[in-house]
């Protein structure tokens, strides 16, 4: 394998914004947000929208989650 080609593969913390669920694995994605994690270790902050705490399939729940007006938007573009 060729060096330096390769992203770092470090642990991340995600935060689900609709559930306010955290938790912590390994990735190759970067932030600039930061927070300090159970252990007192600082990590970078991925925030996503939907993650297992909050959707539907894996909470038996129904929930619509129009972030940003994305139907308004393709209501928008594509009306006649």
């Amino acid at each position: 394998m060729k060096k330096e080609i390769h992203p770092e593969y470090k642990p991340v913390v995600f935060y689900d914004t609709s559930s306010e669920f955290k938790f912590m694995t390994k990735s190759t994605m970067t932030s600039g947000e930061t927070i300090e994690w159970e252990d007192g270790n600082t990590y970078p902050l991925i925030k996503v929208e939907v993650s297992s705490a909050s959707h539907p399939f894996y909470t038996g729940k129904k929930l619509f989650v129009d972030t940003a007006g994305r139907v308004e938007k393709f209501n928008k573009r594509y009306k006649k």
